[in-house]
């Protein structure tokens, strides 16, 4: 018999799996460890034959608009950059890598991931794209990036923001957290699965982290919102927003986007299989 869910009685409400893995950090008990002494990744369970646990979706409440997931601190249009610093720019240097899985286990290649995140200070740039960021895992469904260790600001612990699409798939809106965090305890959002491994690195830090994204398997080189979204314009053109599903006209023919990006020169639709297919 499947055992009933455990019930917060003052509220009568089922207690969910963040609230619990949550009292548990704040208790002192450890979250799930390798026999190396580091957190389990995806990565590691991929070979034992059984469907990966989704990463969770975390509610961003950076702001009063708690119904918008991203928070108030998220734009459209990053650009396609794997390294967010910029020259002079304060801040401990943290590097985050991993992979990107779907259920079964199968590596995914081209996953857009659009990272933002608050400076040293603990404030956001909404005038430009400073601490902001997307790109694509490889072959390997690998990505990396180079930023810095976010500040501090009130309410919230350490995070990174982050939001990943495999080609056709749903949008998952999430965080990144550093473990060892005092805040982390007090953070009403803070989620144990989310948790990064972080080790020091000389005078910085590196962090690991797979996503596992709510997707069978390898998604095949377009499979496209259905129905579309309408074009941006009729033509192509270098430095639009292009998301899955727009359709564009270019020498004489017609491409839909099978991958959100920002079109820059170099990247003609005829030119990036990964980013356009001709109808």
């Amino acid at each position: 018999m499947t055992p009933p869910p455990h019930r917060d009685a003052g509220a009568g409400r089922p207690i969910s799996r963040k609230s619990l893995l949550k009292a548990a950090v704040a208790a002192g008990a450890a979250v799930p460890l390798l026999s190396s002494g580091t957190r389990a990744l995806a990565r590691d369970s991929a070979g034992q034959g059984r469907p990966l646990s989704v990463t969770p979706a975390c509610d961003d409440g950076d702001g009063p608009t708690h119904d918008q997931i991203e928070g108030p601190y998220f734009k459209p249009d990053s650009p396609l950059r794997t390294n967010l610093v910029d020259a002079g720019m304060p801040g401990t240097a943290l590097t985050v890598s991993g992979y990107v899985f779907g259920r079964h286990c199968s590596p995914l290649a081209g996953v857009l991931l659009d990272f933002w995140q608050a400076d040293d200070a603990g404030s956001y740039d909404m005038a430009g794209y400073t601490l902001r960021g997307h790109q694509f895992t490889d072959a390997r469904g690998a990505f990396s990036l180079t930023t810095i260790v976010p500040g501090l600001y009130p309410g919230r612990t350490r995070h990174l923001h982050v939001k990943a699409q495999a080609p056709g798939g749903p949008v998952l809106t999430s965080q990144l957290y550093f473990p060892g965090e005092p805040r982390n305890a007090t953070d009403a959002l803070f989620d144990a699965a989310l948790l990064m491994n972080v080790r020091g690195a000389g005078n910085g830090k590196e962090g690991t982290f797979d996503f596992v994204l709510d997707v069978d398997g390898t998604p095949g080189p377009g499979d496209p919102t259905d129905p579309p979204t309408d074009p941006p314009s009729g033509a192509w053109a270098p430095g639009r927003s292009y998301a899955v599903g727009d359709r564009v006209g270019y020498q004489g023919g017609t491409y839909r986007c099978v991958q959100a990006h920002t079109s820059m020169a170099g990247w003609e639709p005829p030119h990036v299989s990964a980013l356009w297919r001709r109808e």
